[in-house]
């Protein structure tokens, strides 16, 4: 008996070990395995299956990648979605004008006719989700190269996707793990007509703006709802007027029970990227220089900007868009510096590393033995172009004309082959729609401002090798003048003479693109780039993940009773945790809920983010609060212990009965650095409360309509 008991807790203990239910983005395929247990232990109410099922409808199938980097759920039988307001943001941003400002005014389709398409915006579905390793890596031997190792494995992914969606409309994708250990076959539905339905102001969607961005307490109305539309048998289709909305296998019942500390969360969605395994070195090279120097060259752009748009309307909303991108990682980098100092993770992941390198010793694992010496040399190496790559990216291509003229390389070499004329057709054509899309938010005098803030940043702090040799840039002289000369003479500000060149424009006055001074600068730029920087980075970054391919399956050969969660990559993950508050330093408290009483505390009018609408403060004025009441407010936000990161925006945080009680938005920022460690006493999901958007779109907005389709707990 003693012995049996023994046997149980040790059991017990190895389990505890593999799972911590605050950290971790697990694979739904494989959560009957590792994690249904302790999910139900710690209040789950339903099985893997209800999950994750290829067998019956399941939570899956209610979940969509929105766009192209977040999460959103389905809530009626008739195709309605919920994601966030700054993942709608973009396509609210491209119907509004300063005659119908939906940013600043809010959009509600009272009937399905009044409601407005996105012609670039997709959505799809998860179909199925298979371990393809041994096919993916089938040809792969220890003794071949690593180049040979990637044009075999390509070979195979090409043929696994192209045999699994045969003669179907599906898509299919293939993703490595654990750094290339292991390779999961993801298989979608894409649906291309979706329709926007509703979207409160920015004053709510938006509240707090990039003050409040990354922050707890939070008081964001962080969501906009769309809708999908099929064809009449349901199937994907191109928008049209005949088509129907989409009538989904699943969609999501909403609870407004209400929340208390402790209760069960979870989180599914698609988590864009995180590097939980990346060694000491790394995180110095982020910590100390990488995050510091894009914080420093946005620091610019976002000054320029933001003294552009606080004056003016129309820039303002052309600018929105742009302005909350850039700002988003400008914040998250600082914050990570921080979190990173704070936690001493260079120190913990020295300790991690001398324990592998001592057991790979200890144990004459000679394929171990040297690896992290290894990814520090190259870490060491690539500093250097690290600093160029990001400068390349964040300064040159920061500069709105120089990204747009990217754009026309290929056009300018076909222009100069003999290509047949039909590809060139096609090109000019794809031009000519992306030019109108950025002419249309472009502002010259911004544009010149950030080049001269950015161009001498480069040539400070870039080492000189990099240095492209541009003819007239002298940086000792007046670069305003040089600015004046390069922006009045370009073509590439001039919307009209350049889409009619596109239009009727022959080959050869096509090709004398490649003389224009924009262009050429951008080229000596992009010259240097692809030359001399771009092939030595890629290369060190390809002898590391090697390194970290191996480096991953010591570690699990060395913690063999651990499950170590695969970094996320933009595939479907499920985490887990709890409603919970948390002390971020000495003598702060912070409560895990916020209420409408802290937006109407917060109302500034002379503070663009701070504006509380005048019909939201009627509204709590006249106490109009309905069945969203808690104590005489309305419940705003909670926080939750769930591990989440980009890409998460939109995911529906679901109570232990798999109903829909809030929309992930954020990360406190605390716990920002949960990318490269997560903290379970500060890593905390920022949730919009279903509640509460619920009352915007009732309430504030009066669109009954939407909310009669929805499956409301009481």
């Amino acid at each position: 008996m003693k012995k049996f008991l023994l046997s149980l807790v040790s059991l017990l203990i190895i389990f505890q070990s593999q799972v911590n239910a605050d950290e971790g983005m697990w694979i739904p395929l494989l959560i009957e395995k590792y994690n249904i247990q302790d999910m139900q232990a710690k209040g789950f109410k339903l099985d893997a299956e209800d999950i994750y099922s290829i067998n019956q409808a399941c939570i899956k199938d209610a979940i969509v990648i929105f766009g192209r980097g977040c999460t959103g759920e389905l809530v009626s039988d008739q195709g309605l979605l919920l994601t966030n307001h700054h993942c709608g943001f973009g396509a609210i941003q491209k119907h509004s004008s300063v005659e119908h400002d939906y940013l600043k005014d809010g959009f509600w389709a009272m009937n399905k006719d009044q409601e407005l398409p996105n012609p670039d915006l997709t959505v799809r579905f998860l179909n199925s989700i298979e371990d393809v390793t041994d096919a993916v890596l089938n040809g792969v031997t220890k003794d071949i190269s690593e180049q040979e190792r990637e044009s075999i494995i390509k070979l195979n992914i090409e043929k696994i996707k192209t045999e699994s969606v045969k003669d179907t409309t599906l898509i299919a994708s293939i993703k490595p793990f654990y750094y290339g250990n292991q390779y999961f076959l993801f298989v979608y539905q894409e649906y291309k007509d979706v329709r926007l339905v509703g979207a409160p102001p920015s004053s709510i969607g938006k509240f707090g703006g990039d003050t409040d961005n990354w922050m707890w307490p939070r008081h964001t109305g962080d969501f906009s709802i769309f809708r999908i539309y099929a064809d009449k048998n349901n199937n994907p289709a191109e928008y049209s007027p005949e088509n129907v909305p989409y009538k989904p296998k699943k969609f999501l019942p909403i609870s407004i029970k209400g929340i208390n500390e402790g209760d069960f969360t979870w989180v599914i969605g698609y988590p864009g990227g995180t590097t939980q395994y990346i060694t000491s070195d790394a995180i110095r090279l982020i910590k100390d220089v990488r995050n510091p120097n894009q914080i420093k060259l946005r620091d610019k752009r976002l000054e320029i900007m933001n003294r552009y748009m606080e004056n003016n309307d129309t820039i303002r909303i052309k600018y929105a868009s742009k302005n909350a991108g850039i700002s988003n990682s400008w914040k998250r980098w600082k914050g990570e510096i921080i979190g990173l100092n704070r936690l001493d993770v260079i120190n913990k992941k020295i300790e991690l590393g001398n324990k592998f390198n001592t057991w790979a010793n200890q144990n004459n694992r000679t394929e171990y033995i040297g690896v992290l010496d290894e990814l520090s040399e190259i870490y060491s190496s690539i500093e250097e172009y690290a600093i160029a790559y990001d400068y390349w990216r964040e300064s040159v291509l920061g500069i709105e004309i120089i990204d747009f003229v990217s754009d026309f390389d290929k056009i300018v070499k076909l222009a100069k082959s003999d290509v047949n004329s039909d590809e060139l057709i096609e090109e000019r054509d794809d031009l000519i729609k992306s030019s109108e899309k950025f002419f249309k938010d472009y502002v010259k005098s911004i544009d010149k401002e950030t080049f001269e803030a950015l161009i001498p940043l480069y040539y400070e702090d870039v080492n000189g090798k990099y240095h492209p040799n541009i003819e007239n840039l002298d940086l000792n002289k007046s670069l305003n003048d040089y600015t004046d000369n390069l922006y009045e003479i370009t073509i590439f500000t001039k919307k009209d003479k350049l889409i009619q060149l596109l239009s009727e424009g022959s080959k050869e006055e096509i090709a004398q693109l490649a003389s224009d001074p924009v262009y050429g600068f951008y080229k000596e730029f992009s010259n240097i780039y692809n030359n001399l920087v771009y092939p030595v980075y890629d290369s060190l970054q390809t002898k590391s993940e090697k390194l970290y391919r191996s480096y991953m399956r010591g570690l699990q050969e060395m913690n063999p009773d651990k499950v170590y969660y695969p970094d996320a990559n933009f595939t479907m993950r499920v985490s887990y945790g709890n409603v919970e508050g948390f002390t971020p330093r000495d003598a702060v408290e912070y409560n895990y809920y916020t209420t409408l009483d802290g937006v109407i505390e917060k109302d500034n009018p002379e503070i663009y983010d701070y504006d509380v609408p005048d019909q939201l403060k009627k509204v709590y004025n006249e106490k109009n609060f309905g069945r969203y009441a808690v104590n005489g407010t309305v419940p705003v936000c909670f926080i939750a212990t769930n591990h989440t990161t980009g890409g998460n925006s939109g995911s529906p945080v679901l109570d232990a009965e798999g109903n829909l009680i809030g929309l992930n938005f954020d990360r406190a920022w605390d716990g920002i650095m949960s990318d490269m460690m997560f903290d379970p006493e500060r890593s905390r999901n920022v949730t919009i409360d279903i509640r509460y958007l619920l009352f915007i779109v009732d309430k504030f907005a009066g669109a009954r309509n939407l909310i009669n389709e929805m499956t409301i707990i009481e």
